[in-house]
């Protein structure tokens, strides 16, 4: 059974009389708009979206609400941005932060919470998004607002039992937005009336703001204060009525962000614990990745790298406990559509050996909902890559030798599809080893033995009698090994370097035969006689 189908099952049984009374499971996540927004962060988008579809499927009402958090301060700054044009603005909430671009963006949040959703779309993710501001503007946080004022003591008493975190006594969960400075991220709360919060706003409490020293009272409702954001997690549970939200591996810790507000979320606020999902951290490399740390690839550049499905594949082709390594400039590209192929076969039941059911959701489930999935020929990427590079070469005529019939329309647009996808790999990002430049002129530095001479003139001979791919290939090996008594890797390096001037390249017989016959043939003829 693929994943997301074990959990649905899980929330089917958990909420059976909400969803027997016809109500929405509500599934949602969220992310502060701090920054460019890492491609880790659409795994959680990935993951929830999945779920969300998978109970509509099974017969659920069910919608993913996505929250661009707008509200919370500006606690630390892109490397890409000028620090002297934002020093000023540090601890407003993001939304009343200037835009990087004013013309496309009223304000910080919106400029990198649009490019984000606008990546979400262009994945093919079914999600409803929302702002966190407007939420507190209209009041919907005043009532746990409240809650969370007469119960300092209990949530400080969480915080400690829960994460080992000592909160002072004059602690409350709540800071206002400075009616003098505008910011959120300098205020501390003295004390609670019941209808008014007396505050100050301290030029020391951060090392990353410095509060203007202002004081007094203000109603802390209606966008005028925001609640700790782990108290705040907590509380959105109960406001927006949310069934099912998961978190990632640092937050979902003993002692982390969610175990805190999962302890806080019942006491304080009377509201169940939402369905959690455990995912593990996307790494780029072997690190994690941080939006306003600069670290890892935006997730708009991922969008941009590689096909939709191919995306989709990386953030929910394995369970989300297991933790994901992509590396743009390695293997991993290949990786990514060698298993799509695997997938496919099974979906379209053209492999060896049984099908799995498993494998036949999961490519379902990679490609957004409703798209057409025709059957159609699957040409290995990196004979793609190979030969969208060599010059002259005949795609689809090579295309319909590995295929050993005639083209489709369907094949060709996969072709067509595939090429295009290299084409943007090769530029952005693909390594050394995949990159091929056929020399012009045989390498000046090219020093062959007599062995190797002797070699490339037979393989000349085979070429000139017709051989190609794999009859090449098994040509070549009989030549050199058994006739020549050559051991066959000195054979490669001297075709390589006599072409591609290097030591390796792709497989002998495919390279071969995609370039000029002519030209292969007079290279090694001139070579064998000097």
């Amino acid at each position: 059974m693929y994943w997301v189908d074990r959990d649905v099952e899980q929330i089917q049984q958990r909420f059976a009389d909400h969803i027997a009374a016809g109500s929405t499971i509500l599934v949602r996540d969220e992310k502060t708009a701090s920054g460019r927004v890492h491609v880790g962060s659409l795994r959680g988008v990935a993951v929830h979206s999945l779920v969300a579809r998978a109970l509509r499927q099974a017969g659920v009402q069910a919608k993913f609400v996505y929250e661009i958090n707008d509200f919370d301060p500006m606690d630390g700054l892109p490397s890409y941005l000028p620090k002297e044009e934002y020093a000023e603005h540090m601890g407003k909430p993001l939304r009343d932060v200037p835009s990087p671009e004013p013309d496309k963006a009223e304000n910080f949040a919106e400029y990198y919470g649009q490019e984000f959703e606008r990546t979400i779309e262009g994945l093919g993710f079914q999600v409803e998004f929302s702002r966190l501001y407007p939420k507190y503007k209209a009041g919907e946080f005043n009532d746990v607002i409240t809650q969370a004022l007469e119960h300092p003591d209990q949530i400080r008493a969480i915080y400690k039992e829960v994460s080992g975190s000592e909160k002072p006594d004059d602690w409350y969960p709540l800071q206002v937005v400075c009616p003098d400075c505008g910011k959120v991220g300098t205020t501390k709360v003295t004390g609670f009336d019941g209808s008014l919060v007396s505050y100050v706003c301290l030029p020391d409490l951060v090392e990353w703001a410095t509060g203007c020293g202002g004081s007094g009272e203000i109603s802390p409702y209606n966008g005028n204060a925001k609640l700790a954001w782990k108290v705040e997690w907590a509380a959105k549970w109960k406001v927006y009525g949310v069934h099912v939200e998961g978190a990632g591996k640092d937050h979902n810790a003993a002692g982390g962000s969610r175990d805190v507000a999962s302890h806080i979320v019942g006491p304080v606020f009377q509201y169940d614990d939402p369905y959690d999902i455990k995912y593990e951290f996307l790494l780029l490399g072997g690190k994690k990745m941080s939006s306003s740390k600069g670290i890892g690839a935006a997730a708009s550049e991922m969008a941009a790298l590689l096909p939709t499905e191919l995306v989709r594949l990386l953030m929910i082709g394995n369970k989300p406990q297991q933790a994901v390594d992509f590396d743009a400039s390695g293997d991993t590209v290949v990786k990514l559509f060698d298993r799509y192929d695997e997938l496919a076969a099974h979906y379209f039941d053209r492999q060896d050996g049984e099908r799995q059911r498993d494998f036949v959701r999961q490519f379902e489930m990679i490609h957004p909902e409703g798209a057409e999935l025709p059957d159609r020929f699957l040409p290995p990427f990196s004979q793609i890559v190979f030969l969208s590079q060599m010059p002259n070469a005949d795609l689809e005529a090579r295309v319909t030798e590995m295929k050993g019939s005639t083209l489709t329309d369907a094949d060709k647009a996969e072709i067509a599809h595939r090429v295009e996808a290299a084409q943007r790999w090769l530029e952005m990002a693909a390594p050394e080893q995949y990159i091929y430049q056929i020399q012009e002129e045989i390498p000046s530095d090219l020093q062959l033995d007599e062995e190797q001479r002797e070699a490339l003139g037979r393989i000349a001979d085979l070429i000139e009698a017709g051989k190609r791919d794999e009859e090449l290939q098994t040509a070549l090996f009989a030549v050199v090994k058994d006739e020549l008594g050559v051991q066959p890797k000195k054979v490669f390096q001297a075709i390589y370097q006599s072409l591609l001037g290097r030591d390796s390249g792709p497989k002998a017989g495919t390279f071969l035969s995609a370039l000029d016959t002519d030209m292969v043939v007079s290279r090694f003829r001139e070579l064998s006689h000097s």
